[in-house]
């Protein structure tokens, strides 16, 4: 509710027509107008809301470039560490191993990463970015910096530097 609280129910009642649902309650046309009673308290439910306009706002900022967030994620990591397995990117940033796999798939179509299988692991393969990986990288790179700047003028410059000393310790 953008910082404050305010008893919606009033409100609601005061300025919004009702319309009859099929059912013979009443139902409100506005969306914002719903009171979130407890919720409005709730880190959980404000970072759940925060996160859905993030990846909203990443979605659309990186759109022609077709790079959801996960994926994004699992380039970013690949090319700061190349040789990683797989089983360890996706231990670093929590992603289940068969999801993963499939995001390995889907990004070795797309020729910006190449497995090799493990000299110290035959089992095992490392990863690697091929060179249009990390050409596109770099190119995802700038685009998720803009990215971080509709964060930062939707929140402030102060207020997203404390939301990430906040949130560190879950990095």
């Amino acid at each position: 509710m953008h910082g404050r609280r305010r008893d919606v129910t009033a409100t609601v009642a005061q300025t919004s027509p009702r319309k009859r649902a099929g059912n013979g309650a009443a139902r409100r046309n506005d969306a914002d107008e719903i009171g979130l009673d407890a919720l409005v308290g709730h880190a959980g439910y404000a970072v759940r809301r925060f996160q859905i306009w993030i990846f909203q706002d990443f979605i659309k900022t990186l759109g022609d470039v077709d790079i959801r967030p996960t994926q994004y994620s699992v380039l970013t990591v690949i090319g700061a560490n190349p040789g990683l397995s797989q089983m360890a990117v996706a231990k670093r940033l929590g992603i289940e191993r068969a999801r993963l796999v499939h995001l390995l798939d889907s990004l070795e179509q797309r020729k910006l990463v190449k497995r090799v299988k493990s000299k110290a692991d035959r089992r095992s393969h490392a990863l690697h970015l091929t060179a249009q990986g990390e050409t596109a990288l770099a190119k995802f790179k700038r685009l998720a910096d803009e990215h971080e700047r509709h964060v930062e003028a939707k929140i402030g410059k102060e207020n997203r530097e404390r939301l990430l000393q906040i949130l560190a310790g879950f990095t």
